[in-house]
């Protein structure tokens, strides 16, 4: 299988992007950086050697987030995509434009939303 991750966010769907700003960073002392790409912005931090924090101003339902994506850092998304969806997992979003890539949503056997995340800068799929 092509699926090789590379490292692992978790995502989460904010009301307001600025009052999680000032929680994360003034309560919890969590630096977070604001980048570009998305409207208005997105808020990225890590603690430690840990996985990424993402925030992102979007609607959500309770139970949406927080979400784990996996980032491919060898490309073909796509590949993986097929790949999943041929073992029987549903695929929720199909590849799609992402903030610097691209991204598709899957369900574990639980109904727990995972994700996958690649840059655009590589190859979508490398058959």
């Amino acid at each position: 299988m092509s699926f090789k991750p590379s490292a692992v966010s978790i995502v989460f769907y904010v009301a307001d992007i600025a009052r999680t700003e000032a929680f994360y960073t003034s309560t919890l002392g969590i630096a977070l950086e604001r980048m570009e790409g998305a409207e208005p912005f997105w808020l990225q931090g890590r603690i430690g050697a840990g996985p990424d924090l993402i925030f992102f101003l979007q609607e959500g339902r309770r139970g949406d987030t927080p979400a784990i994506v996996f980032e491919l850092d060898e490309g073909g998304i796509d590949d993986v995509v097929a790949e999943l969806a041929g073992k029987g997992v549903t695929i929720v979003t199909p590849v799609s434009e992402a903030p610097g890539g691209w991204s598709a949503d899957f369900l574990d056997p639980d109904g727990f939303g995972l994700g996958l995340w690649q840059s655009g800068d590589l190859p979508r799929s490398l058959r």
